[in-house]
């Protein structure tokens, strides 16, 4: 078990994002972005794999706590139950998103390529500015655990998208 969890460290501390979309997930409906990972074969010297496919984010739902009354306050005096009853009194509630991703496996495509990591990177980045897709990515990662890879993607996307959906969900009197 430790075995996995190294491995899924160390997929993760090489995982490197050399392009990521222009756009975020988007606030009212699904949001769809294509990715290309590249990766060195582990067991062949000068052999890259370049997977492309696409990743689906969900749009972001609203999760509030119910009440603050059934929040339990185990340990604490009646002052935290007091700025809990001022909390509500005032409206400040703290505000959760949860975000979904669909991974569309069955689209992923892959190639091998005879060639350096660093001129296959050089190449796909070319064709990635040349394409100029606003919803692309580049990530670069270990082949085996080419989808720790994707799933950092997914979470910083996640993490550069929540301001701007509490934004547009205050905007619009959601929050």
């Amino acid at each position: 078990m430790n075995r996995d969890i190294d491995n899924i460290q160390y997929a993760m501390e090489q995982t490197r994002v050399l392009r990521e979309p222009d756009r975020r997930i988007d606030t009212f409906s699904s949001t769809r972005f294509r990715f290309t990972i590249i990766s060195e074969l582990m067991d062949s010297v000068g052999k890259v794999r370049v997977r492309q496919g696409e990743v689906e984010a969900q749009k972001p739902q609203i999760i509030k706590p119910a009440a603050y009354n059934s929040v339990e306050l185990e340990g604490f005096d009646e002052k935290a139950r007091e700025l809990l009853e001022w909390m509500k009194e005032k409206g400040v509630e703290p505000v959760f998103f949860q975000y979904g991703f669909h991974f569309r496996r069955t689209e992923v495509t892959e190639q091998i390529y005879s060639d350096s990591i660093e001129m296959v990177k050089e190449r796909v980045l070319e064709e990635a500015h040349r394409v100029d897709d606003p919803m692309m990515a580049v990530v670069e990662g270990v082949d085996d655990a080419w989808e720790v890879g994707l799933l950092k993607f997914t979470i910083d996307m996640i993490e550069k998208s929540q301001s701007i959906n509490q934004f547009d969900f205050q905007r619009r009197g959601l929050l």
